[in-house]
Parts: C-alpha cells; structure tokens; sequence
C-alpha cells in the first residue's frame, strides 16, 4: 500500500492544525489513533472518542502499517 493509497484516509495541510496529519474531513490529527492503541484501547474506544472519523479510515490506516511493517520483513 502506498502513500497513494491514503489519499481521501489522511492528509496534511499547512493551513490545517499546522500540516500535522489528521483523518481527511476531521481536525482529529493520525497521532491520536497511535497513542490511543499503544495505551491499550480498543478501536471502539477511539472511535467514542473521536466520533468524526470513521471506521474504514482507521481500518485502512491500521492495514496500511500493517503492509508497510511485512514490507521490511
């Protein structure tokens, strides 16, 4: 999976929250996905929490890291 293929998933603009990366349609930045799971929570959880994203969109950003990982392998 490529950079491509996160097109419409995530983005970065310097006009918005400084060009951090956050879910396209929200202000909710990737990094609190990460932080979230790596502090044991579910993908339910983050989804509460962070009800603007949707579930295909962390899914996908959770496959992308996934492929990405078996890439170096």
């Amino acid at each position: 999976m490529s950079a491509d293929d996160l097109k419409g998933i995530i983005h970065s603009d310097p006009e918005i929250m400084g060009g951090t990366p956050v879910f396209v349609g929200t202000r909710v930045p990737l990094q609190n996905l990460i932080d979230s799971l790596e502090g044991g929570e579910s993908i339910e959880d983050f989804l509460d929490g962070f009800p603007s994203v949707k579930r295909e969109q962390v899914i996908t950003v959770i496959e992308a890291g996934k492929l990405r990982r078996l890439e170096t392998v």
